[in-house]
């Protein structure tokens, strides 16, 4: 199966990455294709990948349409039946592909995940995929090993495989076929939670999504976009938003409404800190929604009006995480009350 496996690299300005994290990937990944795609980087990545590394094959973005349009262009050209999405500030680990690969000899599997755990904190879980992802009743997502702001420490307790409501876009194996039966990532997205849209897309055909925690990465995370940049902020909010409006199935504008109310009272907490540009943030991803509502009622019907549609609920939260962690002050994933997921 590794042969029939391309890992796919996407850079933008990452360098110092490649040059830290791709020797490894390299040695670790023997007999998968290992293929960089450059999405018009403005350093000098591409000199510094056809000097050091002239057998890794290099696909060139026309523009930087961000992680989901990086993503789509470069996988239009690359035929293998497995992909295998990997930022490029990621150390691997021996031995990481081979779980992901087993898992994937089940057909009703889409895709899976390793664990993620910190690169700088070693000790910790990773914030972007931590043990596999969840989302709440009022779609804001959160993993095993991470609720809202809070980082566990690993100490073996989600050390067990799991069917998840998503997998992390740091480091997904997905089916080619599926990824491109469902259009690939929403552009419109950008960047940030366009993995869980797809995943939310693909679950809606009744497959499945895992976490294989025998296969351990450790990220950097922030690399390309700092975990407080105010613009990583607005594509949080905007997106989520955006998925809302096209996966949501019972009745949407209840259910959105409400959703507006809780991020205005997130606006509202960043003003009270003295976060004036999160606040704003979240002014112009709800000025973003309102923009492109048209659109996205458009493809929320083409989903809806897929005769195949029977949607896996597995990793779906019944309960509020936002309850659980401000108001319960719940800070593990273990503590959730059981009874509450699908």
């Amino acid at each position: 199966m590794l042969e029939n496996t391309a890992i796919v690299i996407l850079n933008y300005n990452g360098k110092s990455f490649l040059e830290k994290f791709l020797p490894q990937v390299i040695a670790c990944s023997s007999q998968a294709k290992i293929i960089v795609a450059d999405n018009a980087s403005t350093d000098d990545s591409i000199d510094f990948l056809k000097i050091n590394f002239p057998a890794i094959p290099l696909i060139i973005n026309a523009e930087n349409g961000g992680f989901a349009k990086g993503y789509n262009d470069a996988l239009k050209q690359i035929d293998t039946e497995f992909y295998l999405l990997l930022n490029s500030d990621i150390e691997v680990s021996e031995n990481w592909l081979l779980p992901l690969l087993e898992k994937m000899k089940d057909p009703m599997v889409a895709g899976c995940q390793p664990k993620i755990k910190s690169f700088h904190q070693k000790s910790h879980f990773e914030h972007a995929g931590a043990a596999g992802g969840y989302l709440d009743r009022n779609y804001y997502p959160f993993c095993r090993g991470r609720i809202v702001d809070q980082i566990e420490l690993d100490h073996g307790q989600y050390d067990d495989e799991q069917e998840v409501f998503w997998a992390t876009g740091a480091a997904l194996m997905i089916r080619s076929k599926l990824f491109h039966q469902v259009g690939g990532f929403d552009e419109s997205f950008f960047a940030h939670m366009e993995e869980i849209d797809l995943c939310w897309r693909i679950k809606k055909l009744g497959y499945q999504f895992w976490v294989i925690p025998s296969s351990e990465i450790f990220h950097v995370g922030g690399g390309t976009l700092s975990y407080l940049s105010p613009f990583k902020t607005y594509l949080n909010f905007k997106n989520s938003l955006f998925m809302l409006i096209k996966n949501h199935e019972g009745w949407l504008f209840p259910k959105l409404f409400y959703r507006l109310i809780l991020d205005g009272i997130a606006g509202v907490r960043f003003l009270m800190r003295g976060e004036g540009k999160q606040f704003i943030a979240v002014l112009k991803a709800h000025g973003a929604m309102y923009r492109h509502i048209n659109a996205l009622l458009k493809k929320r019907k083409e989903i809806r009006s897929n005769p195949n549609n029977h949607i896996n609920k597995k990793g779906f939260y019944q309960a509020s995480i936002l309850w659980a962690r401000f108001f319960k002050n719940i800070h593990e994933f273990s503590k959730l009350n059981k009874r509450f997921f699908h």
